[in-house]
């Protein structure tokens, strides 16, 4: 099976591929359209960690930080501008996927500031300015599923942004998600919006369950533990996908799709697999099913080009299996509403660290310019 069948039969079973990387070498190489025609890649999505990452390596933006210093701009436009750019072209790169999908695919996320994430308010005026500054019907802006942010999720729906939910952990949390976004629909409804062009995916994050569950296993240490190190994260989103399919089936979801709402569909992140014992593709093989996006780092594309399998639908009927994994973890001992505070808060931590990278790149390449 050859690299574009393996993905092609990913993308026949209904997993929308993104990328899980964006950068300027990126787009001026023409890496990303070698992935679009060539690894059905159709979407990408962005993080500080990635900006970060991208402006500390290379001089792809040393041209536009000698221009913004020459005209003093501050630290903090300096990195909107930058990726604000960034985005823009990638926009304009998949602006053909987000037209022959109607609008499904051809996706490109940018983040609200991260040390906003306890604050309603600025992340809902932040999300309707990145919005306006990019200027491209196939941005989606990424809000954290916080318990602050799932205010602005309404907010910046009810406006007919498209927005990116990002760092889901729980199925709780991530009710409240989907609550947020039908309430979002509704007040788009009331302000006159056409329900059709707003679009949403909840990014529910996967390996990083397993990532802090399985040393508490170990922790543990009983045979009964041990057995179930790598299965908390798929039970997780294959219970979130049980979540999706009752909220999108709902009497409250009826009326919205009769006016041509979309479904939020599931977002599986945190799909690179951290646990080397772990085959490389676990993380999307086992989550196939219709309707969601698997975002992927490269590594993992690359590696489920080159031997991953679609072996159906892995999901829809494994929900009572991911029960019984959850119930296993409680009666060994995981304490399992720690497991998601501690990854939330770590998850916006980690993130402001990010971003705070990124600044002090930022500014350290101003004033290398001057």
């Amino acid at each position: 099976m050859t690299e574009q069948t393996r993905l092609a039969a990913l993308s026949a079973a209904g997993v929308s591929i993104w990328l899980d990387d964006l950068s300027r070498e990126r787009l001026d190489s023409n890496s990303l359209v070698e992935l679009i025609r060539d690894y059905h890649v159709v979407g990408v999505t962005t993080n500080p960690t990635i900006f970060a990452n991208a402006l500390s390596h290379g001089d792809a933006y040393t041209a536009q930080m000698r221009e913004l210093a020459a005209r003093g701009a501050s630290v903090a436009d300096a990195v909107r501008e930058a990726t604000v750019a960034d985005v823009q072209r990638a926009c304009d790169v998949f602006r053909s996927t987000w037209e022959n999908s109607g609008g499904t695919d051809g996706r490109v996320s940018l983040e609200v500031d991260p040390d906003l994430a306890h604050d309603t308010e600025a992340t809902a005026s932040q999300a309707l300015d990145l919005w306006k500054a990019v200027d491209r019907p196939n941005l989606m802006v990424k809000i954290p599923a916080t318990v602050e942010g799932l205010p602005a999720i309404t907010s910046a729906i009810g406006e007919g942004i498209s927005v990116n939910v990002t760092l889901i952990f729980s199925i709780e949390r991530y009710l409240l998600v989907m609550d947020a976004y039908l309430a979002g629909l509704e007040r788009a409804t009331a302000n006159g919006h056409n329900l059709s062009t707003i679009n949403s995916v909840a990014s529910f994050f996967v390996s990083r369950v397993d990532t802090e569950v399985d040393p508490r296993l170990d922790k543990i240490g009983t045979d009964a533990a041990l057995a179930l190190r790598g299965k908390a994260a798929v039970a997780n989103a294959r219970l979130a996908h049980e979540a999706f399919r009752k909220v999108f089936s709902s009497d409250r979801w009826a009326p919205l799709a009769a006016k041509g709402a979309n479904a939020q569909r599931p977002l599986w992140a945190s799909t690179g697999v951290k646990n080397k014992a772990y085959p490389d593709t676990l993380y999307v093989t086992e989550l196939v099913v219709a309707h969601t996006v698997n975002t992927m780092p490269e590594a993992t594309i690359n590696a489920f080009a080159d031997h991953g399998d679609v072996n159906g639908d892995r999901v829809t009927e494994l929900a009572a299996d991911a029960r019984q994994v959850f119930d296993s973890l409680t009666e060994v001992g995981i304490d399992v509403p720690d497991v998601f505070e501690v990854l939330e808060r770590e998850g916006v931590e980690k993130f402001i660290a990010s971003w705070n990278e990124l600044t002090a790149t930022v500014r350290d390449q101003l004033e290398a310019a001057k």
